[in-house]
């Protein structure tokens, strides 16, 4: 390595007659997605054997031709890193599963600036990113409300980064939520399929709306246990819109213990929820799973609810409210 960049060299496989120039160098150099082998023809940093410059991505290659490809640095991410504490559940090489805590932002924006997620996952993956899209951040494919607790992956590397994504959009992650929601719904198990979108009425809050406006949004509930005038429910995603389980139940009138967007506090369970203070959404991640997108070993990892969560559904089993 010189300069701030390493020099890689490929050979295209065997098996590769007529394939593109980006596609065999994906198979050849597999730390490295297609979308950034793509760039890095584009911009001038893949030469042939002799030393002439392939900046086609799309040019046909014959199987054993040899390349040079010239990867800079990943670029300093732009948010800071930061020693914040983290709940590992997993963690290689190629991506880290979390177990985040209520209160624990996932992404820096105008209102959080740092302390976030991601501030956090730049102290603890120092020195293992190898540079999502040539920058030196975790992959992060999708995200957890600030105020919900659970689990969630993050992407190290390009190849785990585009994977996961490819799972996310294919809808075959394995997402289950806990949730305390008020009332005990009519039926013990159900669908909501209702198509999400911002609120015309309030940009901060998402919406059920007419087929055509919205994403398709589909959450499968079924009731783990009565409480007292609430229940612990379990929801299965099988997408994953903002807020999807708390407009979803909120839609079937029962709408999440605490949630302050969705739902306004019932008489009987206001004065446990000052007690307890108690002050955020009852919704848990506590179930994700997924293909490794590398490996291809299945992984599936639970989380118990939080001590919060614990002493409020505690306390709606024994008080008559």
């Amino acid at each position: 390595m010189t300069g701030g960049k390493s020099t890689l060299h490929a050979v295209v496989p065997q098996d590769a007659e007529g394939w593109r120039l980006d596609r065999a160098l994906a198979a050849a150099l597999p730390t490295l997605s297609r979308e950034r082998l793509k760039a890095l023809i584009s911009s001038g940093q893949v030469s042939h054997a002799d030393g002439a410059l392939a900046r086609d991505p799309a040019m046909k290659v014959a199987p054993g031709a040899c390349f040079a490809v010239v990867v800079p640095d990943p670029a300093p991410a732009h948010n800071a890193a930061q020693d914040i504490p983290l709940v590992v559940a997993y963690e290689d090489e190629h991506l880290i599963v979390i177990d985040k805590p209520a209160g624990l932002v996932v992404h820096p924006a105008a209102g959080n600036p740092d302390g976030t997620l991601v501030n956090a996952l730049l102290h603890h993956c120092r020195g293992s990113l190898s540079g999502i899209g040539g920058v030196e951040r975790p992959g992060i494919v999708h995200r957890i409300d600030k105020d919900t607790s659970g689990l969630m992956v993050a992407a190290k590397t390009d190849p785990a980064h585009v994977g996961l994504a490819a799972q996310f959009a294919r809808h075959s992650i394995d997402r289950r939520y806990r949730a305390i929601v008020a009332g005990t719904p009519r039926l013990a198990a159900g669908t909501v399929d209702a198509p999400l979108a911002r609120s015309t009425a309030d940009r901060k809050k998402i919406a059920i709306v007419a087929d055509g406006r919205g994403k398709r949004a589909v959450t499968h509930y079924s009731v783990i246990e009565p409480l007292r005038r609430a229940a612990l429910v379990e929801c299965r995603l099988e997408t994953g819109r903002t807020h999807q389980v708390r407009v979803h139940m909120a839609s079937l009138g029962h709408p999440l213990l605490g949630d302050p967007v969705y739902g306004r506090s019932r008489p009987e369970h206001r004065e446990l929820l000052n007690r307890l203070k108690f002050h955020r959404q009852a919704l848990h991640a506590a179930r994700l799973g997924f293909v490794h997108p590398v490996t291809s070993a299945a992984l599936s990892f639970d989380s118990e609810i939080p001590q919060d969560m614990q002493d409020l559904f505690s306390e709606l089993r024994v008080r008559v409210l």
